[in-house]
């Protein structure tokens, strides 16, 4: 039962994001463009350190882009209509899970351009791409469930962004951490790292899976 609210609900998304294509356009536009707009400051190999920070940077604020609509642009009609077919876990769960795989193409399309104007000095592109997969499903669980917080709020927008960089930070430092590694291609991958990483995921997942229940009833 809960496995179909959860599919149904996957349905419900991805038919919305097809009837509004120009959220995820504009998403995208504001990848390619601050990617180009890197390119021509800098017109040449940056260092590791930069190259690494700027890409974190650009993933970021596209990734609060593109979650912060989860709830935010819910209408109180559609979320009571919702509230009477599915449960509170299958409704988290079915955001975050199709979250976790728009930000997947989206990290993977932005390393693409990055990689492209900017350059790629990747040295150990397996355990980029690995910190890129926990990162979207990271971002996707974190920013989900603050976009729930904050659409029960007025300032929808700006709670957000208020609430999302305080707790998003640990995560974000260890993925600085994990790609820098990748980049320099370390032999031996720091396995602590990844699963600090894995454990975040865990406590993000499993906070939203117990507390969202109360936060839908309201």
């Amino acid at each position: 039962m809960l496995f179909k609210q959860i599919q149904y609900l996957i349905l419900k998304e991805a038919q919305l994001e097809m009837r509004n294509k120009y959220a995820l356009g504009g998403i995208l536009l504001y990848v390619i463009s601050t990617v180009f707009v890197s390119y021509l400051s800098f017109k040449k190999i940056i260092n590791p350190s930069t190259w690494n920070a700027l890409f974190w940077i650009i993933l970021l604020f596209a990734s609060i882009n593109a979650v912060a609509k989860s709830f935010i642009n819910e209408t109180r009609g559609r979320l009571l209509y919702i509230y009477t077919l599915a449960s509170p876990q299958a409704v988290i769960t079915a955001k975050i899970v199709y979250n976790s795989f728009l930000l997947s193409i989206l990290s993977a399309l932005c390393l693409l351009v990055y990689m492209l104007f900017v350059g790629n000095i990747i040295q150990d592109l397996t355990l980029f791409m690995v910190t890129l997969l926990f990162g979207s499903f990271g971002f996707s669980s974190l920013l989900t469930m603050v976009s729930a917080i904050a659409s029960k709020t007025n300032n929808n927008f700006t709670l957000m962004a208020i609430l999302s960089f305080p707790i998003i930070m640990p995560l974000l430092i260890v993925l600085i951490k994990l790609s820098k590694n990748a980049i320099d291609g370390l032999d031996l991958w720091d396995m602590n790292s990844l699963l600090i990483l894995v454990f975040l995921n865990v406590i993000t997942i499993a906070s939203s899976y117990l507390l969202f229940p109360y936060l839908w009833r309201d």
